[in-house]
């Protein structure tokens, strides 16, 4: 036999036919002859439900299965037998694993609050759980002035009658109360037989565990909902009992029956036979889940139970406890579902008034905290990887980040899903060198390289947790999240969802989560910083701190005292490395000419060559810089100024002052700003032209010897009065009869 079949037949023999239902015993047959099993396996099988099962019933069943597109293998048995508590082969659904697949604990399914494979079973055999000593009136005492009223009728049965060779009950009695019983039972020295007459020890007793009218044992004799059977006959009893125990059925009593089987009388407290229905129905449900198989004819309220204190054949019918479990249906129907909900518990104001706990300590002070969320926002290009790349290395070091944040020093998780590993690396090797920083702790950063293997973040969060517990991260940075982005990006319900998974990170791990999203579409200096990120408002409104990349367009001034900073930079460099840091001092770090006067002064022979080099690149690098501005919306802290940066590959620079009178690109302000400048520039530029047109022509008409205003009309093929107009509005030229020449210097017509 292989390994499938195996796992299939000890999936179906941990069935109890008796607790499915028709569709379920109907699509074990189908597994089963899906799964190329003989009829004779189901027909076997069927026969262990004496109540329900007729001889012949599974082969004309089996002949109707003719298969469907969508046949029901043996699979499903697999998934019958779990949800009843089988824990055989964990990948006993016949498919091998894949290398991909997650082996992490799913969310437990509702109304599951026992783990088969945790369960608690005693190592004792059962016999030595029973009560050594053996007093028949005091455990039927113990267990009426357990279950009933003292004025209420209780039926029993001690009679039997064969029916196809097993014992069942007769209609028993009901003419006394629970007072007369126990009354009658205490003064009858221990036997049971002068209080209840004899009974066949070969067979038993029964006692009904619901109040009756005094009238009869039916349905509708009961005058009281008030308990319920739980009975499995399908498992050894020690795990029987160890089931009912974490379970933690709200027990009135629990008897062994002498037999297979545990009873356990559990409070159900119903108003009515309506709700007694419902609260059974939720009774046996949650004891399949958890891998109690009951028998559904036990669920009438005038269903018959073992009564304790009398012997059935070579063993005793033993009340094992009372009043264990939860107190009532209530408060044991709020447990289950308060295991299963995987929500936190409400907690009174009060209890921490007088000591509230300890904020989480900043991981990047004035904006985030430890175990909190970041969302870093901007355009394509921004330099988002590397302001993440640069917060690893700056959480890592102990360094501020973008020198303007002290961040926690720590460890970090970096997770990357958009470059290849080389690239990766490389660029934090740039980084770290941009920066200036010795790697003294860059063993404290992981990286996590994805590109290819990214899933999405449901599926991703478990790996992740899986992988980095216990491993003491400060933050994990994910880069990007469109990587791992489930759902459509603009569905507030999808994109909360999605965000939940970062809740679920930062709560397992204890760490925070940092991320980085594009902008949207369209211009984006007229909206609020926190709608400006691509999607739903729920990206900008889920994370702890927001940190919004908008970009600036330098005017031509700006640029020029840029490249005038930068090469003065690139001279103060070379003056260092010369060992002339001397012969500068800060006001002459203000000026690109001083500093060029300085090294003219200073240096030599290959040095001062090199300088050239040097101005050139520092030019270059000038051009090749980006302005950005940082806007923040923070939750736990103050909101702070806008912080104006430059883009210097590979990371970011404050900036000095230059960008501070800038809008972002998009701001009708600076839309209209710009707007201008350009008109104006315009006019300039036309005007510098028309001057250049007039000095050419007039070079060129001198040759000729005098300059008239029809030759300099002639040559720039304009009316002559044209050319006067715009000569006089010139101001450098004087015309007389006809003839043109230039104004001397400082006169005044």
């Amino acid at each position: 036999m292989d390994q499938k079949t195996s796992d299939l037949l000890s999936a179906l023999d941990s069935l109890s036919p008796a607790g499915l239902t028709y569709q379920e015993w109907c699509a074990v047959g189908m597994g089963l002859k899906e799964a190329g099993q003989p009829c004779a396996v189901w027909e076997e099988w069927s026969a262990r439900d004496g109540g329900r099962y007729h001889k012949g019933e599974c082969e004309k069943k089996w002949d109707s299965f003719k298969g469907a597109a969508r046949p029901v293998t043996e699979n499903s048995i697999f998934a019958l037998a779990r949800a009843h508590g089988w824990a055989g082969n964990p990948n006993a659904a016949g498919q091998p694993l894949d290398w991909g697949d997650e082996l992490a604990l799913s969310p437990r399914p509702a109304g599951v609050v026992v783990d088969a494979n945790w369960l608690e079973v005693s190592d004792q055999p059962f016999e030595a759980l029973l009560p050594a000593q053996w007093d028949p009136a005091g455990q039927l005492i113990r267990y009426l002035r357990a279950l009933f009223e003292p004025e209420e009728h209780v039926a029993y049965v001690t009679k039997s009658f064969p029916d196809k060779d097993k014992p069942r009950p007769t209609k028993g009695c009901w003419d006394r109360t629970a007072e007369q019983l126990i009354a009658e039972l205490e003064s009858c020295g221990g036997d049971l037989g002068k209080v209840l007459g004899d009974y066949d020890p070969a067979v038993g007793a029964w006692i009904c565990f619901n109040p009756v009218d005094g009238r009869g044992r039916s349905n509708d004799n009961v005058t009281d909902y008030r308990f319920a059977l739980v009975e499995c006959d399908e498992m050894e009893l020690s795990r029987q009992a160890a089931l009912i125990r974490q379970l933690e059925l709200p027990c009135a009593a629990l008897v062994y029956s002498g037999g297979k089987s545990l009873h356990a009388i559990v409070r159900v407290e119903a108003a009515d036979y309506a709700e007694y229905r419902r609260r059974v129905d939720y009774l046996y449900e949650t004891c399949r889940k958890n891998g109690l198989s009951l028998d559904p004819q036990n669920r009438n309220p005038s269903r018959l139970s073992r009564m304790p204190g009398v012997v059935r054949g070579e063993k005793k019918q033993v009340l094992l406890d009372t009043n264990c479990g939860k107190s009532c249906w209530a408060a044991w129907q709020d447990w289950v579902e308060g295991q299963t909900d995987e929500l936190p518990d409400t907690e009174s104001l009060a209890a921490s008034w007088g000591d509230l706990p300890a904020l989480s300590p900043p991981l990047i002070e004035g904006v985030l905290r430890q175990g909190h969320k970041m969302l870093l926002a901007g355009p394509s290009k921004a330099g988002k990887s590397f302001a993440l790349i640069e917060l690893s290395i700056c959480i890592a070091e102990g360094a501020s980040w973008l020198g303007r944040w002290p961040c926690a020093p720590g460890r970090v998780l970096y997770i990357n899903l958009e470059l290849d590993r080389a690239s990766c690396l490389h660029r934090f090797a740039d980084v770290y060198k941009a920066l200036g920083l010795a790697p003294e702790h860059i063993d404290r950063i992981d990286l996590w390289n994805l590109r290819g293997a990214s899933v999405p973040m449901d599926k991703l969060a478990p790996k992740l947790i899986r992988r980095a517990k216990n491993r003491g991260y400060l933050a994990v940075i994910l880069d990007p999240i469109y990587k791992v982005l489930t759902g459509d990006e603009n569905s507030a319900d999808q994109m909360a969802r999605f965000c939940n998974q970062f809740d679920l990170v930062c709560r397992q791990l204890g760490c925070a989560v940092i991320y980085c999203h594009h902008h949207s579409k369209g211009l984006q200096g007229a909206k609020r910083s926190m709608d400006r990120a691509s999607g739903s408002g729920v990206f900008a409104r889920d994370p702890d701190a927001l940190l919004d990349m908008t970009e600036l367009s330098p005017t031509e001034a700006i640029r020029t005292q840029l490249e005038n900073k930068t090469q003065a930079a690139a001279c103060k460099a070379a003056l260092d490395e010369a060992g002339q840091a001397d012969a500068y001092t800060r006001d002459d770090l203000c000026s690109k000419a001083r500093m060029l006067d300085l090294c003219k002064e200073q240096l030599t022979g290959a040095a001062l060559r090199a300088l050239e080099g040097r101005l050139d690149a520092a030019r270059t690098r000038a051009a090749g810089m980006t302005a950005w501005r940082i806007e923040g919306t923070l939750r736990e802290f103050a909101r702070f100024d806008p912080v104006n940066l430059w883009f210097d590959y590979p990371i970011h620079r404050l900036d000095t002052g230059l960008l501070d009178d800038l809008e972002p690109e998009g701001d009708f302000k600076a839309l209209g700003m710009k707007g201008a400048a350009k008109r104006w520039g315009d006019k300039e530029k036309l005007e510098k032209d028309k001057k250049n047109q007039l000095s050419n022509a007039f070079e060129a008409c001198t040759i000729d010897g005098a300059v008239t205003l029809y030759a300099m009309a002639e040559y720039l093929d304009l009316k002559p009065d044209t050319v006067k107009r715009r000569l006089k509005a010139d101001g450098g030229y004087w015309i007389e009869d006809g003839k043109v020449g230039r104004k001397e210097p400082g006169s005044a017509g």
